[in-house]
């Protein structure tokens, strides 16, 4: 081989090598922003679909028990939610769809394959959308058929088939990708990349009855999170973390298996790389949450199920210069119903039935557990479950404090006060001793650098 070509090739291979390094910089030009910098950004953020394929249900009694044993999510109706919410979004017009987990109602294939459409369709409106895996998709155990009156197990899907299925959301656009699970970073913006972490614990539900509810993030999971972020302060990006399980606690009651289980070392590695907002779900309450520690404040804004009352969603807008501007909206199912011309009674009167059917879910819950623990008679017990379902209302709308006073006077609050403390009472107590009145808004302006 003569001299000349010998160099020909060592310019080559000196020109791979610059190009390799450059991916590892994670630079700008090579993520591929499709949002320059200065631009303003609006996310939507659909918390908890839980989407449930009509392939895997009749109306029969198996369903029906099904159904009316829930926490108030519309499975019936999981189609025509999404399909409404589609449009709000192509209404909307934001920038970037994020689905902080369960996708699904419990992993069901059917389900999730129906999911990836409906979220190509979003995607083909110029939105880019971005998925992690909540406790409800994969390996999950609870995977059921209901006809008529069996409930018949199916199989759910694994890790590798959620990464194939929802590779087009998040996972082909990944600037970096976390070996240890299904976390991964994308940068939308030149502005602001998004840290998608996957807090879900699934690989024990195979042997399981039911899928683990508790979330994690694990010790190489958090090396990879400081790596993200000192490549985003190399190019002078904010990043933001989402995940499906809860940073803080949302309830001081009701936190177990929902807060994650390490989750003061998460909070100190967020703190140290200056990430300052998270967005979760799972807990199914619209709530926010801050920390203040050294100088420095973490916030965790909890969107409430999109498919259960009151059917919202939340918007988060980076404004440039100024900082992000969180509220939450209502999907406007009527509108879709109207367009469509539909006919079914609940749809056309959707904000009551959502409302009376999440009321009855409660009550039904909060009753059950009075019967079982034999404390009151039955007029006591129905009191306080009144009172119960209608502070749920407005509980997990994200109303608080002297919005809820008007309870005070009820017959089932008096009951609980002079009760001695168990869980139910607990519960109610902690409902009043929040840090917002409001929890659908807040600004959180930018930090100076």
């Amino acid at each position: 081989m003569d001299n000349k070509k010998l160099l020909l090739m060592i310019l080559i291979l000196l020109i791979l090598l610059t190009l390799i390094g450059c991916d590892e910089k994670f630079t700008c030009s090579i993520l591929n922003c499709k949002i320059k910098s200065g631009e303003e950004i609006t996310f939507f953020i659909a918390s908890d679909p839980h989407h449930l394929s009509k392939k895997t249900y009749d109306e029969g009694k198996a369903f029906d028990w099904f159904l009316n044993s829930g926490d108030g999510k519309l499975l019936l109706y999981t189609d025509e939610i999404l399909d409404a919410f589609t449009m709000e979004i192509e209404n909307g017009k934001p920038d970037i769809l994020i689905i902080p987990g369960d996708l699904t109602c419990n992993g069901e294939r059917e389900s999730h394959l129906e999911m990836a459409e409906k979220l190509k369709a979003i995607e083909r409106q110029g939105v880019q959308v971005f998925v992690i895996p909540g406790n409800h998709d994969i390996e999950n155990p609870w995977a059921r058929n209901y006809f008529g009156d069996e409930m018949i197990k199916i199989d759910s899907i694994t890790k590798e088939e959620f990464e194939k299925i929802y590779e087009p959301f998040g996972y082909k656009e990944a600037a970096s990708r976390d070996k240890y699970s299904l976390s991964y970073l994308v940068t939308p913006s030149e502005d602001i990349w998004l840290l998608m972490l996957d807090s879900a614990k699934y690989k024990r539900n195979k042997v399981r009855t039911a899928p683990e509810m508790d979330g994690e993030i694990s010790a190489k999971t958090m090396e990879w999170i400081k790596e993200c972020a000192n490549f985003a302060k190399e190019n002078k990006a904010k990043i933001k973390a989402i995940m499906h399980h809860s940073l803080l606690n949302h309830n001081e009651v009701i936190n177990e298996h929902y807060t994650i289980e390490n989750s003061q070392e998460v909070i100190d590695l967020l703190l140290s790389c200056d990430i300052e907002i998270v967005i979760t779900s799972h807990i199914h309450l619209q709530d926010i949450k801050y920390l203040n520690k050294d100088d420095k404040t973490i916030y965790d804004i909890a969107t409430s199920c999109l498919i259960a009352y009151p059917n919202q969603y939340g918007v988060l807008k980076y404004i440039p210069n100024k900082g992000f501007n969180y509220y939450t909206k209502k999907i406007d199912v009527y509108a879709w119903v109207w367009e469509k011309g539909i006919t079914d009674r609940n749809l056309n009167n959707f904000q009551k039935y959502s409302k009376d059917f999440f009321w009855r879910r409660s009550y039904d819950k909060y009753y059950d557990s009075l019967l079982e623990i034999s404390k009151f008679s039955d007029e006591e017990m129905k009191a306080i479950s009144n009172t119960v379902a209608d502070l749920n209302l407005k509980y997990f709308a994200g109303l608080r404090n002297v919005h809820m006073h008007d309870i005070l006077n009820s017959e089932g609050f008096r009951i609980l006060h002079n009760s001695a403390p168990f869980f139910i009472r607990n519960y109610v107590m902690s409902m009043f001793d929040d840090q917002k009145t409001d929890n659908n808004k807040i600004f959180i302006p930018l930090k100076a650098d």
